[in-house]
């Protein structure tokens, strides 16, 4: 049996951008994609804590340390420059595989910067 679990998810992240004339995707600072595992071309979602939007793309590693979330082509419509996302990676585990997978979760502060990594999200948390 194979589950869809959450590999990474960068929580909280405030959109630098939204670009509608781009071909498509989201930009993300490229330190950021390297902590939490997430790959140039892969498959995220996003959510958009402002106005309930969820949307598939695929990433696009932008300017490292420059804190970029960019969404561009036809998701810039879903999303307004200082919105606040959740951009969230899944994989698909065997049984076997499932015991010892951790996600990466990155807590962002408000200059787009990785506030704390964790592995686990307590039930009820506020952050």
């Amino acid at each position: 049996m194979y589950r869809t679990m959450l590999n990474s998810k960068i929580h909280r992240a405030t959109v630098t951008e939204a670009d509608l004339n781009y071909v498509g995707s989201i930009t993300i600072d490229s330190h950021i994609l390297e902590q939490v595992g997430i790959l140039p071309h892969e498959k995220v979602q996003v959510v958009n804590n402002n106005n309930g939007e969820r949307f598939e793309t695929y990433v696009i590693a932008g300017e490292r340390h420059s804190g970029v979330i960019c969404l561009n082509g036809a998701a810039a419509r879903r999303v307004q420059k200082g919105d606040t996302v959740i951009i969230i990676s899944y994989v698909t585990l065997s049984s076997e595989e499932l015991e010892g997978h951790q996600p990466k979760i990155a807590i962002m502060d408000d200059d787009n910067q990785i506030g704390e990594i964790i592995v686990e999200e307590p039930p009820l948390t506020v952050l």
